[in-house]
């Protein structure tokens, strides 16, 4: 089954929030470990089966004009004696597509919790 163009899966809208979470703790951006743990730390970490599965995810997103990314210095990681890390930052699109996906998250529960008619008797 193909997704329509332009709308998140849920592990996608998971990876955005951890965005957000991170950046009003102050970090504006973030490399791909950092965006697992807050994943992980977040509503359902089930959806982290694999790391693989992360930066597939962050892919699609930079692909989708959702985040944007930048490699590190390399000086600065050879100093920290490390490779270098990559790190993401939300676009002003991806703010977007995140409002829109907890939007239809709302209206989703809330026509859950609407009490449904009763079915007529015999019909």
């Amino acid at each position: 089954m193909r997704r329509k163009a332009g709308t998140l899966v849920p592990f996608e809208v998971d990876i955005l929030e951890a965005s957000v979470t991170l950046r009003l703790r102050g970090l504006a951006e973030a490399h791909g470990f950092l965006l697992a743990k807050a994943v992980a730390e977040g509503r359902d970490a089930r959806r982290l089966t694999a790391y693989g599965t992360l930066y597939k995810a962050l892919d699609r997103l930079e692909r989708g004009g959702y985040l944007e990314s930048r490699w590190e210095d390399p000086d600065y990681a050879a100093e920290a004696s490390r490779p270098r890390r990559r790190f993401y930052r939300m676009t002003a699109l991806g703010e977007s597509a995140l409002a829109e996906a907890r939007a239809t998250a709302r209206d989703a529960e809330t026509a859950a919790a609407r009490p449904r008619p009763t079915e007529a008797p015999g019909g």
